[in-house]
């Protein structure tokens, strides 16, 4: 399986380990307490405006604010919770990594990279409207859909290092060393593009990224969104995550997958 399951797998496998950090890859994938974060709420959130009508601001906030608060416990940041609560909320000039989290619907939507980079940037800018928030969202799309349509890896790294200047010329090793919690854009969207192109396959990607020990769910979905367009997605993780959806969530997720899935 291909897809946003690879986002939210990762963010799932991940979760235990957000404030449990760990600089090892070689950990437990699932327990009893891995489950769903924000990273899952948003990225289904994008998923079902995509659904409804991807030519719409309007319906883009809707979903956002809709999904968060009916999943108000999920782990979002102090400014994005204030976001929810307003009536016609404005965005706050974030720079965080929130925006890359959940970015994946719109590459798997998009009939171009155009249209690709057109949607991330809708989906990030009416909360994460710093330059750096807006990249974060835009760089993370562009391999998700370069992987989706057959790039190879130096060709994924060439475009963002060109287009976005990331410097993704470092080992995820050397990262592990002194890397720590960080929920910018800039200090965990490269690292999670290297977490990908350094794997060898979905599973060696989340593995990767969790052991980096920082934000250990969004760094996994954000590497397990750009993985699960280049690799399959193993059917005992897919269905693992799949099962630790609640109804609704799982029903998002199956109506993207039938209007979009490839």
């Amino acid at each position: 399986m291909k897809g946003i399951i690879g986002a939210i797998s990762g963010d799932i496998i991940g979760s235990i380990y957000e404030f449990n950090s760990i600089k090892t890859k070689d950990f437990e994938l699932f327990n009893r307490r891995s489950g769903f974060t924000d990273d899952t709420v948003m990225t289904l959130a994008i998923a079902n405006w995509l659904v409804e009508d991807k030519t719409s601001k309007d319906v883009l906030i809707k979903n956002l604010k809709r999904f968060g608060n009916e999943y108000p416990n999920a782990g979002y940041g102090g400014m994005f919770k204030r976001w929810l609560g307003q009536d016609n909320p404005d965005p706050y000039g974030s720079w965080a990594n929130g925006s890359a989290m959940r970015v994946s619907p719109c590459a798997w939507v998009a009939d171009s990279l155009e249209e690709a980079q057109d949607l991330a940037y809708q989906s990030a800018v009416v909360t994460h409207d710093h330059p750096e928030g807006i990249k974060g969202a835009l760089a993370t799309c562009d391999a998700i859909y370069l992987a989706r349509i057959g790039a190879e890896k130096d060709e994924i790294r060439n475009h963002i290092e060109t287009r976005y200047e990331y410097d993704l010329d470092r080992s995820v090793d050397e990262i592990r060393q002194t890397y720590s919690f960080d929920v910018s854009c800039a200090g965990s969207v490269p690292e999670s593009i290297i977490c990908f192109l350094e794997a060898r396959d979905f599973e060696d990607s989340i593995r990767n990224a969790v052991s980096l020990g920082g934000d250990a769910d969004t760094q996994a979905a954000i590497t397990g969104s750009i993985a699960s367009a280049y690799w399959d997605v193993p059917k005992n993780i897919s269905f693992k995550a799949i099962h630790r959806l609640d109804y609704r969530l799982l029903g998002v997720f199956i109506d993207f997958e039938e209007k979009f899935g490839d």
